[in-house]
This record gives C-alpha cells, structure tokens and sequence, in this order.
C-alpha cells in the first residue's frame, strides 16, 4: 500500500505543465488518489510524517500541510498518539458505473442489506416518465437500507421493469449482481445530486440526528439499445461519502 502512495507521489513529480505543483499539493493529491482507488482502505494507518518526509525528501513542515488539508477535508483522521488513518467514509466515483455493493466491496467493506419494502404493482406516473413505460405497466419496486460492515449508510428506492425482472425476490444483496446474471446490466446512467437534511424517520433508519445533512441521489440506468432499465432514489450519509468526478478540458 505505502508502495503505491509513494509511487503516485513519484509520478506527480515527474509529471511536466499543471501538474508540477508545489510539493504539499502534490503530495496531497498522491494521498487522495491512492484512497480513491482503494490501495488505501477506511481504517488504514498512514506512513507517519517523518517516514513520509526522509522517503519523499520532504520536510515535515510540507508532510503536516498536505496531511491538515486531506484532514479538513474529512478524508483523513488523527487520533492523538496513534497517528493518522483514512477515514470511515466511502469515496465513489461519478467516472464509473457501479452499485453500492460493488463500491463497498472494493475498498474491503461488508454489505448487507435490510428490505423495507419489495413487490410488484402498477407505474406511476412520474416511474412511467423516468422509465419510459406506458401507463399500466407493471414495476417492481424495492425500498432498502443499505448497510456497510452494520454501519446504515442509505436508503434506496429502486423501480425496474418487471418485462426486465418479474420476480422482486430474484434480488437478493445486489440489483446489479442480478441485472448482471440475467444479462441486462446497464452500461450508463444520468444522475441528479442534491443536498438534503434528513427529516426525523430517514435519519432514525440512518442513526443521525434528525436533520443532519444528507446527500440525495437520482440514477436513471440505461441499456446499451436505449431501455432504462433501473430508476433509483437514493439517501446518503453525508457524514459517510465523498463523491467525486474526474474532469477533462475540452
């Protein structure tokens, strides 16, 4: 792990134009792309400041910045004489098309889930527009809280196609998992993200305050011949995610 922060490190150094910046944003970024990837799970102990500075031939003054800014930024923790860790909090990219059990898997996370709620009925009219359904088309319809080693983490709300999935019960831990073992898992999706607070009875499901920050998320996922084959609503721990997105100039 600590091999694949110094080389991220190492390539940022080397790297010509914008990206040769001052050391301590370098260091920073190599810092927060090896969590990203997962080479740096929740939990895991950082090199210490002066491991960091004698194999970066940094001083600690530029060790201790980075490191304050990743902490600001809640992507690091310090716990006084037991040193620096990534935080409990999962950082999932708006780059790739994942589920939430596939994002806790890879950063070496237990998911479970609780169903609040799984059956089959009639679209709705808004389901009908984000699906592209006639009206009277059936759905299924889950409403799950989603976990993270029994840490709650979010509550989802899924509606697919029953022509898609007939049987709700074919869903076990995974949508996707089972999108994928019948051949219709999505290749992209829009999504909507917006800041909430969590009034008293989605905050008691998620063990926060009511009223805490929350982050809400809508996926519309489509096939690859155009049908939109999951619409998801969805509530996040804004305590508990990062969510970010890789950028290109034009």
């Amino acid at each position: 792990m600590r091999t694949t922060l110094y080389g991220e490190y190492r390539k940022l150094d080397h790297a010509g134009g914008a990206q040769r910046s001052l050391a301590y944003l370098r260091l920073r970024r190599a810092i927060q792309s090896t969590i990203e990837s997962g080479s740096l799970p929740p939990g895991q102990t950082l090199p210490s400041e002066r491991d960091l500075a004698k194999k970066l031939a940094l001083s600690r003054v530029t060790v201790r910045k980075a490191i304050g800014g990743l902490v600001e930024d809640g992507l690091l923790t310090q716990r006084h004489g037991a040193g620096t860790f990534v935080a409990e909090r999962i950082v999932k990219s708006f780059s790739r098309l994942t589920g939430f059990t596939d994002d806790l898997r890879a950063r070496g996370l237990q998911p479970r889930v609780q169903f609040l709620e799984r059956g089959v009925g009639e679209v709705t009219p808004e389901e009908a527009m984000a699906l592209n359904l006639s009206p009277g088309a059936e759905v299924i319809r889950l409403r799950r809280l989603r976990f993270a080693d029994e840490k709650p983490l979010a509550i989802e709300s899924t509606v697919v196609p029953a022509t898609i999935i007939a049987d709700p019960d074919a869903v076990k831990l995974s949508l996707y998992d089972e999108l994928e073992r019948i051949g219709c898992r999505p290749t992209r999706a829009l999504q909507r993200l917006r800041a909430v607070a969590l009034d008293a009875t989605d905050a008691a499901m998620l063990d926060c305050p009511s009223g805490c920050a929350a982050l809400a998320i809508e996926r519309r996922a489509f096939l690859d011949d155009g049908r939109v084959v999951e619409f998801t609503q969805s509530l996040y721990r804004g305590d508990a995610y990062d969510f970010v997105a890789e950028l290109h100039g034009e």
